[in-house]
């Protein structure tokens, strides 16, 4: 089989299963393990796959930049918003992530709602600036323009000194296997930071990352209260979560 046959047949197997394991495709096609990998690296390298121990699994779309994202499923993100919003109970307290689904989260809270929002993200910071009855704490720290959100040393320093109601974390990936995922290695640590901050956190995943992965793992699926998705709630995926005793909220 040629390389680009080879690279077809990856595509179409990653896309019609949701991973690729390297030794069970090196066994079907008759060639080396090496060989698989290699052409693993080069559809890695585009873009076009997640890398994993022993094979690959899909990437996810939530890895472009800021702006680029906020094209990406904006009504899957509104509904997943409209769910967590309601989940912030007059006079509580939220920690909220950065990244455009928190952003619609931001933009779902009832103006008039009096509660405490924490948040290391400017730009959802601005977009309550018009909540009167809203405090707003922002968590300085180097800007990590990708996401618009604050990281590094001094971001997970100030987040050691908040405590809140409810954590709403934003990831790039959620897989069964990989887990919850982020592209970024220091903003995986400032999620961490975040989430052990609250009594209870919830995960915002519109339906483009479900089943996919980023290169950073950010928390067990222990560590969270539920997840909540605008994804088929019958779909495969879901329901492997929910055989680990993830509690999936579907946003209809």
């Amino acid at each position: 089989m040629l390389a680009a046959e080879r690279r077809e047949h990856l595509l179409d197997l990653l896309g019609r299963t949701g991973k690729i394991v390297a030794k069970d495709v090196a066994a079907e096609l008759g060639i080396s393990e090496d060989s698989v990998r290699r052409d693993l690296r080069d559809l890695a390298t585009e873009g076009l796959c997640q890398r994993v121990y022993g094979g690959a699994l899909p990437v996810s779309p939530a890895v472009v930049d800021y702006d680029a994202r906020q094209a990406v499923a904006p009504d899957g993100k509104r509904k997943v918003a409209a769910v967590a919003a309601a989940l912030v109970r007059p006079g509580g307290s939220v920690i909220l992530d950065g990244g455009t689904t928190a952003l619609a989260v931001a933009r779902a809270l009832p103006k008039n709602l009096a509660c405490t929002v924490i948040t290391h993200s400017p730009t959802i910071a601005t977009a309550l600036i018009d909540h009167p009855r809203a405090d707003l704490f922002l968590l300085g720290g180097r800007v990590f323009k990708h996401s618009a959100v604050t990281c590094g040393a001094a971001a997970v320093e100030a987040a050691q000194n908040i405590s809140a109601d409810l954590c709403l974390l934003g990831v790039t990936g959620v897989h069964p296997e990989a887990g919850l995922t982020t592209g970024d290695v220091e903003e995986a640590a400032m999620k961490r930071a975040l989430s052990a901050r609250a009594a209870d956190t919830y995960v915002l995943a519109s339906s483009e990352k479900i089943g996919t992965a980023s290169s950073y793992h950010v928390l067990p699926w222990a560590k969270i209260t539920g997840l909540i998705s605008d994804t088929d709630p019958h779909a495969p995926v879901v329901e492997r979560l929910r055989a680990l005793g993830v509690d999936v909220l579907i946003a209809a």
